[in-house]
């Protein structure tokens, strides 16, 4: 067979198995990355779904305050979140509890010995910073992917009751467990640093509350 036309036949065999090599090569790199998208998948590796930026958190909570002189007693509260950032918010929160104490004695030189008992309401308005750590998932039971973060705050207010009416400086911590696009359950703990006054006796006192609540973010869909 002449020169010119086996060159020929050998560029047309080479023409015809080049499209079929590159497009089996195709096939497994498509076949490849499906396995990986399947296995990311399972692992339950999503996008961040819930964002704060730019919204706004209002929260109802209760729980125990327990004061550092008086005996603990139920919390209720209530939160208003500006979120300026995904890390960095700004809230506003009103907390009412009652500050009660066991039976004190008083001893006067005149009349013996007299038992005074402190029963009031505690209103306290405070303001704090916030600040996101750290975010994390949770699938549930092999199902539904849930967000949720770690918090710190620091701030302060004015605790009003019987015994103190001066500024109180509060700092803490808390966790909030985000379902869907607009809802959350929050849990917070904040030690709140007073001065207080009992029997004319005036001191430095640090006040826990520890509250359990449910969020709201508007608008409903970020």
């Amino acid at each position: 067979m002449p020169r010119p036309l086996l060159l020929a036949l050998a560029l047309s065999m080479t023409a015809a198995v080049l499209p079929t090599g590159t497009a089996e090569a195709q096939c497994i790199d498509e076949a490849i990355r499906d396995e990986l998208n399947a296995r990311r998948r399972y692992r339950g590796v999503q996008e961040r779904l819930f964002r704060k930026s730019l919204r706004h958190e209002v929260s109802v909570m209760g729980g125990v305050y327990s004061a550092d002189l008086l005996s603990s007693w139920a919390l209720a509260q209530g939160a208003y979140t500006f979120h300026a950032s995904e890390a960095i918010g700004l809230e506003l929160s009103f907390a009412y509890s009652r500050a009660r104490s066991e039976l004190v004695r008083i001893i006067e030189n005149d009349r013996g010995i007299v038992l005074f008992e402190v029963d009031n309401p505690i209103f306290v308005y405070q303001g704090h910073l916030v600040w996101s750590l750290a975010y994390g998932k949770v699938r549930w039971f092999g199902g539904t992917i849930s967000r949720f973060d770690f918090n710190i705050a620091i701030g302060g207010g004015v605790t009003d009751n019987q015994t103190s009416r001066g500024l109180t400086i509060s700092g803490g911590f808390g966790m909030k467990l985000y379902f869907g696009q607009w809802f959350a359950i929050r849990m917070d703990v904040r030690d709140q640093v007073l001065q207080q006054e009992i029997l004319g006796e005036s001191r430095i006192v640090n006040n826990i509350s520890a509250t359990l609540g449910l969020s709201i973010f508007m608008p409903f869909t970020p």
